[in-house]
């Protein structure tokens, strides 16, 4: 399914989060199922006491496999990473502003946000270079580095792509690709093309969501 706008791209993670908690339920009814069956067991030996089965030469008796823990911290980790994943099927290009550099606003931002990125009112706390590195190892490092910058309640983060001069046909591969990320996290609410001296065509300076309940 090719994502082409933030509505079909809602879909897509209801669709993983819905299946993820289906695995879920399963698991913990399975659980539930061994719990049970191990409850009746007790009862029985309590209603009749303690027995023991006759020796039978015949036969080997093994210790029986015992069922494997429910990972539940790893399951949480791989749904929140799903929640996380990062589409290269996005066409963000709808939902840039055409302007002379293509801006980012998500729906209810004004552009009085994108203009004081611009002008550089936004103190810029930290960046990331994603300069040189290959697609998915971008991706990933991209996602983790806005997950973390939020975690530590930044406000204005850069993120370097490069201007894709080194690319095959000289195209901006990765400047694309960054474009569309960016636009799948929700934590981001604008981001515009940094000044020359930031960085110019090759960075975007990017607005994340506050850590409080405070207004853009």
């Amino acid at each position: 399914m090719k994502i082409r706008s933030l509505q079909d791209l809602g879909h897509v993670q209801k669709k993983i989060a819905d299946a993820q908690t289906l695995k879920l339920a399963q698991e913990a009814a399975r659980v539930a199922a061994e719990h049970r069956a191990k409850l009746e067991k007790e009862l029985f030996i309590r209603a009749i006491g303690s027995v023991k089965p006759i020796p039978d030469g015949r036969r080997v008796l093994l210790n029986p496999e015992q069922p494997a823990p429910v990972a539940v911290h790893r399951q949480r980790d791989e749904q929140a990473a799903l929640h996380e994943a990062l589409s290269d099927e996005f066409d963000a290009s709808t939902l840039l502003d055409t302007d002379e550099h293509l801006s980012f606003r998500r729906p209810g931002i004004g552009l009085e946000v994108t203009r004081k990125l611009r002008k550089g009112e936004w103190r810029i706390q930290r960046d990331i270079d994603l300069h040189g590195l290959r697609t998915d190892a971008a991706r990933e490092a991209l996602a983790a580095f806005i997950r973390e910058a939020c975690r530590q309640g930044l406000r204005c983060v850069r993120v370097v792509h490069g201007k894709g001069l080194g690319s095959p046909g000289k195209t901006p591969v990765l400047k694309s690709r960054v474009h569309s990320w960016l636009v799948q996290k929700n934590e981001v609410l604008a981001f515009v093309q940094a000044r020359p001296a930031q960085g110019g065509a090759g960075a975007l300076v990017v607005l994340l969501k506050p850590s409080s309940a405070a207004k853009v």
